[in-house]
């Protein structure tokens, strides 16, 4: 995820400049098709993320499965598992003393 203060500007130019594939999952948001990836342009909000800030989020396809199947590895997880329009999201810790999001997306993944 990187944080922007020109996100439409920031996802025209992954669109246009560097011709990745997207979705656009509604209001102009969108998430770019990676392999075995995405990548999306949020706005920069200084009390959250400043221009220039990326967060890496790790995605899967049954949420509820995965995350049972980290805490029997041993995983800590930070709060519950909420619905945030996108996809169902948690976090949790790794060494370094930070979290990494978790998340089940809700979109279509463009083909």
């Amino acid at each position: 995820m990187f944080y922007s203060s020109d996100a439409s500007g920031l996802r025209n130019f992954f669109r246009d400049k560097l011709n990745l594939r997207a979705t656009d999952v509604g209001g102009g948001w969108l998430i770019f098709d990676l392999p075995e990836a995405d990548l999306g342009c949020h706005p920069a909000d200084a009390r959250q993320a400043p221009s220039g800030t990326a967060d890496i989020s790790f995605y899967c396809d049954d949420i509820k499965a995965t995350v049972k199947e980290l805490k029997a590895k041993g995983v800590q997880f930070k709060g519950k598992i909420e619905d945030h329009g996108y996809g169902f999201v948690t976090h949790f810790q790794v060494p370094g003393d930070f979290t990494i999001q978790l998340y089940q997306p809700k979109y279509s993944k463009g083909k």
